[in-house]
């Protein structure tokens, strides 16, 4: 079966949620960290561009601290360009945890899938195909920023000139690209220097 396809951004807290959410869903998924995202300047400003030009999901634990986050998030990208999801709250705790949260309520990771798509649900699309053709992982290594002897120091270099987070994984860099470029817009930028 087809994920159904979700053209927004979408921020969670953490990696398993995003693993969650991944299983479910075609999409940007990005995370906050937890509350790291209030020093991450980088991660913040890609947010920002994110959420004005596509639209922001924001799909935290159902607790205070996912609560303090969401806000933070909506305050700093603009109401406007926010859709909030939210998951119920359940009491329990997550499997890969010896104890539940402070709240003792399960967090994105834990709950349902059937609950994450329901609060997605308005949102399902069939995204449209970007213009021109995908950026891919040989793109990366074409452009010197995948697997090769350089590449590291390279690619810091290549996320500092788009005012892109350093820490982006390979698949999220290849994914948050193809939404803010075009291959072609994005040769063009690297050639001209």
């Amino acid at each position: 079966m087809e994920k159904p396809k979700i053209a927004q951004a979408i921020l969670v807290e953490g990696k398993y949620d995003g693993a969650k959410l991944s299983s479910l869903v075609d999409a940007l998924i990005l995370t906050t960290g937890g509350f790291d995202i209030y020093k991450d300047k980088e991660k913040q400003k890609l947010l920002k561009e994110l959420a004005r030009r596509q639209g922001l999901v924001i799909l935290t634990d159902s607790d205070a601290a996912g609560f303090r986050i969401r806000n933070y998030v909506t305050n700093l990208v603009g109401a406007q360009y926010v859709y909030q999801a939210y998951v119920p709250s359940i009491p329990g705790k997550e499997s890969r945890k010896a104890a539940p949260g402070k709240e003792g309520l399960l967090g994105v990771e834990g709950v349902e899938g059937k609950w994450i798509l329901q609060a997605l649900e308005p949102l399902m699309t069939q995204a449209p195909a970007p213009e021109g053709r995908p950026i891919t992982y040989a793109d990366l290594y074409d452009w010197g920023i995948s697997g090769r002897a350089d590449s590291a120091q390279a690619r810091r270099e290549f996320c500092r000139r788009l005012a892109l987070p350093l820490r982006l994984s390979k698949k999220e860099l290849v994914e948050v690209l193809n939404r803010l470029y075009s291959w072609e817009e994005l040769d063009r930028l690297l050639n001209r220097s």
